[in-house]
Formats: structure tokens, C-alpha cells, sequence
């Protein structure tokens, strides 16, 4: 349904974003990650026909962005990092605004859908400027869904909202999930893990990651993390490394004396836990726990983007 070919933009030398390709199948939920600077905003901007690339073309259906940016726009429903809300109106002069705008014939009957799904029926003739940051939130997904649009993209949906308010805003972006195909970008990588099906990480402008969460997770644990628990001596403990073949020592915390947590890692193909085990079993140690950690969204990301500059256009 999306396609986007040899992305490029330039701002002067900086180049943002650097020849992404990659597609998004109808009533998919993608997860657009990376750090500040990597060329997220921007590239959802031109998706949004915000602005043209400097070099490469995005297609949606069978339109492209140069040539029917009009149509492309009725297509898209969108929600940028910094909400546009003209806070002096009331919400239903401000969804009046914006449907009058999409050209919309039948906007009682959209306001009803949009107010339904948004729970705005309790603020829908208050000021924009009373209410929370979470309803503000609301509002602006309702702008963006107002003309019923095939396409749903956020750009930092939950940005500033406590708790509560990501919980109800997350649990609404599920629910429009099931009938829209979504771009979400977000710092917060347990919403994304919670809401899409797919994740696409960049990183100063480069495609580094795209699969799901846990094809992601799979292809970047090819170490395995075991963490101990042990009452034993301290020096028998460091030379676990040279009497089990293939292990590594990562840390070792004394908790008391003679009472240590130490980190093991070994390649992941070769399992080392029941060797682990049966040499502590020998020895006149106490093993008070040991468990398998496992590799994190967040480390997958940390991982493929560390070496990102701060110096990036978003």
C-alpha cells in the first residue's frame, strides 16, 4: 500500500535521510524507531507530502508524490509531534474547522464516529485550552481521523502524558489499529512492543532494523546471558571461565561475603546452563538462583543505534 523508493533528503550538506526503501502492507501497524536525529520526522513528512524529497519517490496506492499529492492527502490521516490545535476554539468548532477543510459533506454524522471513538462526548463544547494534555491528545487524533482515512500516522502519539493517559491513548490507537493501516513513531519501545506488528529502526537516515519484535530480538541474541546467584569463594568463582569450555565471566557483585551475582555469557547455539550446573553441583557451593536473560527491545535498539550523532535533522 506504501511503498518508498531511494528516500533521499538533503538539508544543505546534512543528508536526513539516506536512500530508505522498504514497504507497508494495508492494515499493517508499523513501529518507525530511532534516536533524535535519525530522520524519523522528516521522513514522515514527506510520506504526508509535508515536504518533496530531495531524491526517490513514495507511492500509496497507485499514486505518487509528486504527481497527486492531492490525493495522497486525502488518503492520510495525521497526527504530528506537536499537536495543531487552535486552543482558543472549542472542540467542535475546531473539528468543524477541520472537516470544512477535508471538504467533508457529512460532518454530524463523522463527529459522531470520531466522538465515539475518542470519548469526547463529556469535552465537546469545552475550550481546547481547558482541557488535560491526554484530551488534547484526543482531540488531535480526532482531527486526524475526522475524514476517515485509509492511512493513520502519529508522530510521537503519547509524548508528555503521565501514566494513565498513555494507557487510554494506547488502548484508542489499538482500537483504530483494526481498521486503518498505522505508522506510530515513539521514543516509548514498550508501546511500540504493545501496539505493532512490525518495527522499522533507522539510524542517521539508514534502514538497520525492520522485522517484528521478537524476529528482531532472535536475530540480534546470538549471545546467552546467564545470572547466578552463588554462595561460594570468590577467586573458585572466576575460574569457572577456564574450567567450562566456551563460557565468559562478565561481572561478578559481591552481596556479602562469599556471597556473590555473576554474569555468564556463551554463544547461544551452545547451550551451557547443565554444565554450569552440574560443576556447581560438585563443588560446596549454595546456588540460590539461576536464570536466562533475555535480550530486550531496548537492547536491540541501543545496540544498532548507539554510535548515532546528536547532531542529526529528526
Amino acid at each position: 500500500m506504501i511503498q518508498l523508493q531511494n528516500l533521499v533528503k538533503d538539508y544543505g550538506i546534512l543528508r536526513a535521510v539516506d536512500h530508505l526503501n522498504f514497504r507497508i502492507k494495508e492494515g499493517e501497524i508499523l513501529g518507525f524507531l530511532g534516536p533524535n536525529g535519525a530522520g524519523k520526522t522528516t521522513t514522515l513528512k514527506m510520506i504526508t507530502c509535508y515536504m518533496l524529497p530531495t531524491k526517490g519517490n513514495i507511492y500509496i496506492e497507485n499514486f505518487n508524490i509528486y504527481e497527486h499529492s492531492k490525493e495522497i492527502r486525502k488518503l492520510i490521516g495525521y497526527l504530528p509531534e506537536q499537536n495543531p490545535l487552535y486552543t482558543d476554539m472549542i472542540v467542535y468548532d475546531y473539528l468543524k474547522f477541520v472537516a470544512n477543510i477535508r471538504g467533508l459533506t457529512d460532518f454530524e454524522k463523522r463527529l459522531q464516529n470520531v466522538t465515539d471513538k475518542c470519548g469526547l462526548h463529556g469535552v465537546i463544547s469545552k475550550p481546547i485550552h481547558t482541557l488535560s494534555k491526554g484530551y488534547k491528545q484526543r482531540v488531535g487524533l480526532a482531527q486526524a481521523i475526522i475524514h476517515d482515512p485509509k492511512i493513520l500516522i502519529l508522530d510521537e502519539p503519547t509524548s508528555g502524558l503521565d501514566p494513565n493517559q498513555i494507557l487510554e491513548i494506547r488502548a484508542l490507537i489499538q482500537d483504530l489499529g483494526r481498521e486503518k493501516t498505522l505508522i506510530i513513531s515513539s521514543h516509548i519501545l514498550q508501546e511500540v512492543q504493545a501496539v505493532c506488528n512490525r518495527i522499522v529502526i533507522i539510524n542517521n537516515g539508514v534502514i538497520v532494523a525492520d522485522g517484528s519484535t521478537e524476529s528482531l530480538k532472535s536475530n540480534f541474541q546470538n549471545k546467552t546471558k546467564l545470572h547466578l546467584e552463588l554462595l561460594a569463594p570468590e577467586d573458585e568463582i572466576v575460574r569457572l571461565g577456564e574450567i567450562i569450555d566456551d563460557i565468559s565471566l562478565l561481572s561478578l557483585t559481591s552481596k556479602a561475603e562469599d556471597h556473590f551475582i555473576a554474569e555468564i555469557e556463551f554463544d547461544a547455539h551452545t547451550d551451557k546452563r547443565q554444565a554450569i550446573y552440574h560443576y556447581i553441583k560438585e563443588q560446596p557451593w549454595t546456588l540460590l538462583e539461576m536464570h536466562r536473560e533475555y535480550v530486550s527491545l531496548e537492547d536491540v535498539f541501543r545496540n544498532l543505534t548507539v554510535d548515532n550523532v546528536e547532531a542529526g535533522v529528526e
